[in-house]
């Protein structure tokens, strides 16, 4: 299941409720603290913990075969859990993603099915292709944000094209990754590391427009040690080690990104309670695969 990663979907979503204007007492047509409505928060968490869990243990079925050859201590080819029992499993969570989304609105409901297709078709199809690979799985993320922001299904429509950063966030993961059994491109790497500088300039940029450049501030700098610092030690010795380090180190750090989009749109509380998840994240990493 990843847990470790799955803690980073929820932060996704949380931070798509800030875009939304969900805990802005002063926004028009929001909840506002006063008389905030936890049952959606709630749903909606449970439905990305349900897609995201489903994607990652169906990744693992379709990977059966060349984890045996290339991770044979992953829990499938290791013996630890059948072929046919993980698929089940993967299926119940997706069931689970979908019907919580759907307990809340259909417009939810629509984002959990494509979410849910984007795994199985990243998973069968696309995994190993170049450049629709990363895509894909960017696309993933970047519904999931969608997910959240769907809390309030007007908010879509104004911030959408938001998600486009999260697919280039993820797509640039993706493509690191490629790198973590045999070694990476050093020119991949390069690639990557100027991908997440488009991120950090987008963050910043809305949060300049919407008045919170110095909140976002605080947790685009450490956002940005965490991914820069490993990806600059496999820069220099692109082997599998140094790369799976820095692929760690990107997921988790979904979780401080999803803190600064929050802090940009001036919901600093929820920005502290998304950075929260980051210990939490770290300690499941330790015990559990992120990659």
């Amino acid at each position: 299941m990843r847990p470790a990663n799955v803690v980073t979907a929820v932060a996704d979503v949380l931070a798509g409720m800030a875009i939304a204007g969900y805990f802005i007492q002063s926004a028009p047509g929001s909840i506002g603290w006063d008389n905030l409505q936890t049952l959606p928060i709630f749903l909606l968490c449970l439905s990305t913990i349900g897609l995201y869990s489903g994607g990652i243990i169906l990744n693992d079925v379709f990977d059966a075969e060349l984890d045996a050859k290339e991770r044979p201590e992953r829990p499938i080819p290791s013996g630890l859990v059948s072929k046919k029992a993980a698929t089940i499993f993967g299926g119940v969570f997706f069931f689970i993603g979908i019907f919580s989304a759907g307990l809340y609105n259909p417009n939810s409901q629509y984002l959990a099915v494509a979410i849910m297709i984007c795994c199985l078709i990243y998973n069968r199809f696309l995994k190993h292709n170049a450049i629709f690979g990363p895509v894909n799985m960017g696309l993933c993320r970047g519904l999931n944000l969608l997910l959240g922001i769907s809390i309030i299904p007007s908010e879509i429509q104004h911030w959408w094209f938001l998600a486009v950063v999260p697919i280039i966030y993820i797509g640039a993961i993706t493509m690191i990754s490629r790198g973590e059994v045999h070694g990476g491109s050093k020119r991949i790497l390069y690639f990557a590391a100027f991908l997440y500088l488009i991120v950090i300039s987008a963050i910043l940029t809305v949060a300049q427009i919407k008045g919170n450049l110095m909140p976002s501030l605080i947790f685009i700098v450490p956002f940005a040690l965490m991914i820069f610092t490993p990806l600059l030690i496999a820069i220099q010795e692109p082997i599998g080690k140094y790369i799976g380090k820095a692929v760690k180190s990107g997921v988790i750090a979904l979780i401080l990104m999803n803190a600064a989009w929050a802090a940009a749109f001036g919901v600093l509380p929820i920005a502290i309670f998304i950075v929260i998840l980051l210990p939490v994240s770290i300690l499941l990493g330790k015990a559990f695969a992120v990659t």
